[in-house]
């Protein structure tokens, strides 16, 4: 039975403070009928799933109701540098808290301060910080209360409240007003008079506290999403069109398929397309993370927003708009992001109890202290720390922070990760198959040797062979030709050519009649291999290569050598995999020689050859079920299947569409080290995941029983709430400094 049709929308969020707003907005969410969504409190976005022709404003309405605001994304990104209005509201309350609240907190701590009525100072300093600067705290927690919930901005506006409420009830009611009162600063919780002590410096800092961690949480959460903004605006914004061979300006989005453009010397290419004329060196560096120019001329396929380092090419376009590869790989990575790994909803899951429970520890408190006979200041003072440390804003960006940098990381690098569930999976591969063409090799046909007979030189056999094959299409011909090219330069043009379809070619180069083709070809002409040339031809063949004869003038003048080639860093991926912890296996359809040959040139021991595309399938079942947990690399189509099989798919950007969308993981260049980069990345930002949490719950593990004891100012624990957000996502942005190991 095939699954129900359903569309994806995507909402931007606004007014989420902490994890517990995002799993409530998602509780609300998946309650409609129909609706599956994920709400992410790092990149503020919801992904939904929704039957066919589902009202977007229902699902506005439904954030609304919860207490959010929600709009469609905008069309065009914002720019990079475009001023974030609420980014800049919080910095000018965080000013403003810091120069009132500083000398609050100065006079409170250091005794040397307190002048005669230094109390009453400190009140007409800490009412703005508390009142104004604190004021998202105390509209969020309203908010979320008429709604009947509590959220991070519950704890934050309950404990500064209580602070500054008692502080006022303390100078108006109790004996604190009085002049010259002192106040001794201590790290722990005092039996104290309950009338004659303040508080306002326990409700100034903590406002100041909390939202210097959430401006440079948000400021964080800004720059970790820049690598995707980044891949948004790598695209050129014109392009040169041919129109009646006439070259017009015009916007990109302009542009249709099927028109020829210009891409001049420095100029990056408008779209995805084919090259019809010129030649030149690409460097697609920013979308592959490979430093190595390509050269393209006529035939060549190009990719949008790369840059043409070279010389002036005409480019047709074949791919536009959303159909780009730098629009499928900026899709995977916001996907990617947008997605929740199985740790993360693990921390949704406790944000969502945390707030209530954490209220009930601090009225728990409040209650323990009072009845234990200790003054209503000290237990006041108990349960406000209670509140304010334990704030779970840690445990709430402690994953996504880490997949927003990851990702988009790793799609700098070339490696587009299309789901956060991915990374669990390279935790515990062990075995890594590899497709052995297009993958470990190049996937096409090289001359590798020229063995001449008694009487010719390579050259003059070279230069015939290959000038007979340039006439060819055949890519064993083209390899030849190709190799001629490259060593002697211009070949001469062959006459009275003629195609013998599936044994060879033959015609007249330089006055002699030249035969290229199997040995059976030129046997069939009385030119049999003499038995140095069989013996050489049996070598090759043994070692899995394509050998072809060539005779000219009566005779057989030797044999040419063709063999699909290793990559020249393919040995240095495997040796990476090993370090990893991988063991590598090939995996190839082609016969054991050619197969073994392979192997052994990279450093692979175990070999599964003569693989049909379902018995790859099958070989990756029985290794699983040997206990293996295998990831598959491969980039053809008759690899897909294998792909979708394996625990991880990692295909070669380089490869088909179909091997792509099979697998979990996309390189985008034909390096198997890229390979090896996507799994390390996604290890490190798992690692990185792991990291985040163990700090977040070990934190409010620790922190709240110290709270609770009297043990934590709440102004330092106000101080260390903050940190341990600013810590987290600190963490996360390490790992941008994740490099390639190309370039070790």
């Amino acid at each position: 039975m095939s699954a129900a049709p359903v569309n994806h929308i995507e909402l931007e969020i606004a007014g989420m403070t902490c994890a517990s707003c995002a799993a409530r907005i998602e509780k609300k969410l998946n309650r409609l009928d129909g609706v599956a969504a994920t709400v992410n409190y790092a990149t503020e976005k919801a992904a939904l799933t929704v039957p066919p022709g589902y009202d977007p404003q229902l699902l506005i309405t439904a954030v609304e109701q919860a207490g959010y605001t929600a709009a469609l994304p905008r069309e065009e990104p914002a720019p990079e540098k475009a001023a974030d209005p609420e980014l800049t509201a919080l910095r000018t309350r965080l000013i403003t808290a810091a120069v009132l609240a500083g000398p609050v907190i100065a006079m409170a701590m250091i005794p040397a301060l307190q002048f005669r009525y230094w109390q009453w100072a400190s009140l007409v300093l800490a009412a703005p910080v508390v009142v104004w600067a604190g004021r998202p705290f105390h509209a969020a927690a309203w908010a979320n209360l008429r709604h009947g919930a509590a959220t991070m901005d519950t704890l934050v506006s309950i404990g500064t409240l209580a602070a500054f409420l008692w502080s006022l009830y303390a100078l108006f009611l109790g004996t604190a007003g009085q002049p010259g009162m002192r106040d001794d600063f201590e790290l722990t919780v005092r039996p104290s008079d309950a009338a004659g002590n303040i508080y306002l410096e326990v409700a100034a800092g903590v406002t100041l506290f909390v939202l210097a961690g959430r401006y440079f949480e948000k400021r964080s959460k800004r720059t970790a999403g820049a690598a995707l903004r980044a891949l948004l605006q790598l695209g050129a914004k014109d392009v040169a069109v041919l129109r009646d061979g006439v070259e017009i300006r015009i916007p990109v989005d302009r542009l249709a398929v099927g028109d020829d453009f210009v891409v001049r010397p420095g100029e990056k290419v408008a779209t995805d397309g084919i090259v019809v004329s010129g030649s030149s060196a690409v460097d697609a560096s920013m979308l592959t993370g490979e430093s190595v120019f390509a050269e393209v001329g006529e035939g060549d396929t190009v990719t949008g927003a790369t840059v043409n380092a070279g010389g002036r090419i005409v480019v047709r376009a074949t791919r536009v708009g959303d159909d780009t590869q730098l629009a499928h790989m900026a899709k995977l990575v916001e996907e990617a992001q947008s997605g929740k790994a199985e740790v993360q909803r693990l921390a949704d899951r406790i944000s969502g109890v945390f707030v209530p429970v954490v209220i009930g520890i601090a009225l728990a408190t409040l209650g323990g202290w009072i009845a234990l006979g200790f003054p209503l200041t000290a237990a006041l003072t108990a349960a406000v720390a209670v509140l304010i440390i334990a704030c779970p804003c840690a445990l709430g960006l402690a994953t996504p922070t880490a997949l927003l940098v990851g990702t988009g990381r790793a799609a700098q690098l070339g490696v587009l990760i299309k789901g956060p569930e991915v990374l669990e999976s390279t935790r515990n591969v062990d075995t890594i198959v590899l497709d052995k063409t297009g993958t470990v090799t190049t996937g096409k046909m090289t001359l590798v040797d020229v063995v001449s007979g008694p009487g010719t030189d390579r050259e003059t056999l070279l230069r015939y062979a290959g000038a007979l094959e340039d006439a060819s299409e055949h890519p064993i011909a083209q390899a030849i030709a190709k190799a001629a090219k490259a060593k002697l330069g211009a070949l001469p043009a062959p006459e009275l050519f003629t195609n013998l379809e599936g044994n060879g070619v033959r015609g007249n180069v330089d006055g002699h009649t030249v035969v290229v083709g199997r040995a059976s070809l030129l046997a069939d002409w009385d030119q049999p291999l003499d038995a140095a040339l069989s013996a050489g031809k049996a070598r090759a063949e043994a070692d899995g290569k394509t050998v072809v004869a060539v005779g000219w003038d009566g005779r057989a003048r030797g044999v040419l050598v063709v063999a699909d080639t290793v990559k020249p860093t393919s040995a240095e991926a495997v040796r990476q995999f090993k370090a990893l912890g991988l063991t590598p296996i090939l995996l190839t359809g082609d016969n054991a020689a050619v197969a073994n040959r392979i192997a052994d040139q990279v450093g692979i021991a175990q070999v599964l050859s003569e693989t049909m595309p379902a018995d790859k399938v099958a070989a990756i079942k029985r290794l699983q079920s040997e206990g293996k947990v295998v990831a598959m690399v491969g980039d053809g189509v008759n690899d897909a299947a294998a792909l979708a099989a394996a625990d991880l798919g990692v295909a070669m950007g380089t490869g088909t569409d179909v091997a792509i969308e099979a697998a979990d993981l996309t390189v985008t260049r034909g390096d198997l080290r890229a390979a090896v980069d996507a799994i390390r990345l996604s290890r490190r930002t798992l690692t990185t995941i792991k990291a985040n949490l163990f700090w977040a719950f070990g934190y409010n593990v620790a922190a709240i029983p110290l709270a609770a004891l009297g043990m934590l100012n709440p102004m330092l624990a106000g101080a260390a709430m903050a940190f341990s957000s600013v810590f987290v996502v600190a963490n996360s942005l390490r790992l941008r400094s994740s490099t390639s190991v190309t370039d070790a």
